[in-house]
């Protein structure tokens, strides 16, 4: 019988696991039939949080939680000697802040003593997830920024036409009565107009500055709590690790304005609002890679965006209350967007957190 093996290369029954997937880039995890962590690769200890010193030896149930996902998978693995797959499985690392979404893959595995095993793949998917709605929410704001520049160049002219009317009209009308009428529709009018501007954003370029976050979201905090109801508190989370940025104060402040206030109209007269900090290192934003990115995160525990409405959420126009403009967040993301960042939405039955994510460096969108 002729051996399939290069001459160079080891006899796989000869072979430690780890002699094999130390150069992976996917996780990988070796268990015994009692799910006991046997052996991990590096990538295996960066997606856990934890040397392997740490691991191996331990349930694996205590390094990534979610056992009613991954533990079927490896006894059927076991059972019928074949390898079993399952998408966008939610894990829990021992020390990370949320779960984490990975592909698993089990494939059954004997060593020459013939104990069986299970050869656990974690693949994450997680960031590419997160990239792939950002391409979304990049592909919405662009297309809302060239259909409302048309919208409001059409509805400009119009307006000031008429306004011009209104006010030779007021000029020739003697009854003081009738006057009352002309003012209506110059009202009207600049209200229409202040909408139309509101709805194009401000066309300056960001004027940048060094600036610590952590007055921007000191200043913004003290207003929320001003506007708050009797049974709101806001609180903070500050990472004061971060250093200071280049941007645009004022654009900020009116960016992460408008998220604050929209949370705590989603709150109510009672509930808990946090603004949290965080230094992201190495993060991708807008398909850039960035050295440092600040993480501005403001959470509520209202009762969270409608589902119909999350994937719409920054479009212009589009609001979950009958008095509401629709125009706040699609506002707050454009003005994050002209810094190179980006506003992103995760809301569910127990919450809603809007995470505002801007590069350290000046970054023009």
């Amino acid at each position: 019988m002729v051996q399939m093996v290069h001459p160079s290369f080891p006899d796989p029954h000869d072979a430690a696991p780890e002699g094999l997937t130390e150069a992976l880039a996917a996780a990988v995890c070796v268990v015994d039939d009692q799910y006991t962590v046997g052996y991990v690769n590096a990538s295996a200890e960066e997606l856990l949080g934890a040397s392997r010193r740490r691991i191996v030896g331990r349930k694996l149930a205590d390094m990534v939680g979610g056992q009613a996902e991954w533990r079927p998978l490896i006894d059927s693995a076991l059972k019928s000697d074949r390898t079993f797959t399952k998408r966008e499985v939610a894990i829990t690392p021992l020390h990370a802040d949320a779960p984490r979404l990975v592909d698993l893959c089990v494939t059954p595995w004997q060593t020459r003593q013939g104990v069986p095993m299970a050869i656990i793949e974690l693949t994450p998917v997680d960031r590419h997830l997160r990239i792939a709605r950002e391409e979304t929410l990049r592909a919405q704001e662009e297309a809302s920024r060239s259909l409302l520049r048309g919208v409001a160049h059409e509805i400009r002219n119009p307006l000031g036409g008429l306004r011009g009317a209104a006010q030779l009209l007021e000029h020739e009308l003697g009854d003081a009565d009738l006057r009352d009428h002309t003012r209506i529709i110059l009202r009207e009018v600049d209200r229409l107009r202040d909408l139309v501007e509101r709805m194009v954003g401000p066309v300056r370029p960001p004027e940048r500055e060094a600036l610590n976050v952590h007055e921007v979201t000191e200043h913004v905090v003290q207003l929320l709590r001003a506007d708050a109801g009797p049974g709101v508190e806001v609180a903070t989370d500050y990472d004061p690790s971060i250093p200071e940025l280049e941007a645009d104060r004022n654009q900020l402040i009116q960016a992460l304005l408008n998220i604050g206030r929209n949370a705590l109209q989603a709150i109510g007269d009672s509930g808990h609002l946090l603004v949290r900090t965080q230094a992201l290192r190495q993060f991708t934003v807008r398909n850039v890679r960035h050295r440092l990115v600040v993480a501005i995160d403001v959470c509520d525990d209202g009762p969270g965006v409608p589902p119909e409405l999350v994937e719409t959420l920054f479009q212009p126009m589009v609001s979950g209350r009958a008095e509401g403009s629709g125009l706040g967040l699609t506002i707050a993301q454009s003005l994050v967007s002209r810094h190179g960042g980006l506003i992103e939405c995760d809301s569910s039955g127990a919450g809603t957190v809007f995470r505002m994510l801007v590069p350290l460096e000046a970054t023009d969108g």
